[in-house]
């Protein structure tokens, strides 16, 4: 359920569309702010972080907004890291589109919250631990009231890994408590209506086209007519490779 089988990103980002089209968002934004410092990156990050002084003013639209920056490298790469882990099965058993709605509803359930605690509050907050919080909330609804959804080992792995998550809310510095408690809230609260008709998740469903096995001796009269300037595995990934090279130079460029 939480073990990535898949065996390529090609092959995630067609078995799970919407969870890879959330990340890419996120990491599209992350280096047009944070590491290209892309003019239109500051205009979206000043139009869309979180602010609740500016939300009690009627800029409705920062409750949502927020889930889709991050602030620097390792929040970005947590929250994407936690999706590719937790966001696949669920879409799966959700379907794409009840998981899109669960995801900005909990998301949104994290930001409304941490507005009603302090409307007035100034301090800026971005970043979508909130919808990870609310997928936790459906996983733990699963666990205590939906358990022909979830295997016992599984089952383990959520609630150990949700109260790891829920001690480093409370330890960390610069944490958006509200946002993962309501995001949490939210979650569990929309586990009966999102679980209703549900199936249990399974890897049998994500079938992968057949390849031809490299190993198989036959004779193609056109073998030497090919020319192959980049392998076809480095075309497949290619956004990828983009992506990390980007990364690396980031981390190397703050670094010295």
């Amino acid at each position: 359920m939480f073990i990535r089988t898949e065996r390529s990103v090609q092959d995630f980002m067609r078995f799970y569309p919407v969870v890879s089209i959330i990340i890419i968002i996120n990491l599209l934004l992350w280096l047009m702010i944070d590491l290209l410092h892309l003019p239109i990156g500051y205009t979206i990050y000043n139009w869309g972080i979180g602010h609740n002084l500016s939300v009690y003013h009627g800029e409705y639209w920062r409750l949502v907004t927020p889930m889709f920056l991050h602030g620097g490298l390792g929040h970005v790469i947590f929250n994407s890291f936690a999706l590719v882990l937790f966001g696949p099965a669920l879409e799966q058993m959700l379907g794409k589109f009840k998981f899109i709605i669960v995801y900005f509803l909990t998301g949104l359930a994290g930001n409304i919250g941490t507005y009603v605690i302090d409307q007035m509050s100034n301090t800026p907050h971005l970043g979508a631990s909130g919808a990870v919080y609310g997928l936790f909330g459906i996983y733990i609804f699963m666990v205590f009231f939906r358990k022909d959804l979830i295997d016992s080992a599984n089952a383990q792995i959520v609630q150990v890994i949700f109260l790891i998550g829920l001690v480093m809310t409370f330890i960390q510095p610069n944490i958006n408590i509200a946002a993962h408690i309501f995001g949490f809230l939210g979650g569990f609260a929309l586990g009966p209506i999102a679980l209703r008709n549900t199936q249990p998740f399974s890897m049998a469903r994500n079938r992968p086209r057949k390849r031809k096995d490299p190993n198989d001796i036959h004779f193609n009269p056109n073998r030497w007519n090919r020319k192959r300037i980049i392998p076809k595995a480095i075309w497949k990934n290619l956004f990828w490779i983009i992506l990390g090279i980007l990364v690396l130079l980031g981390i190397f460029g703050k670094a010295f």
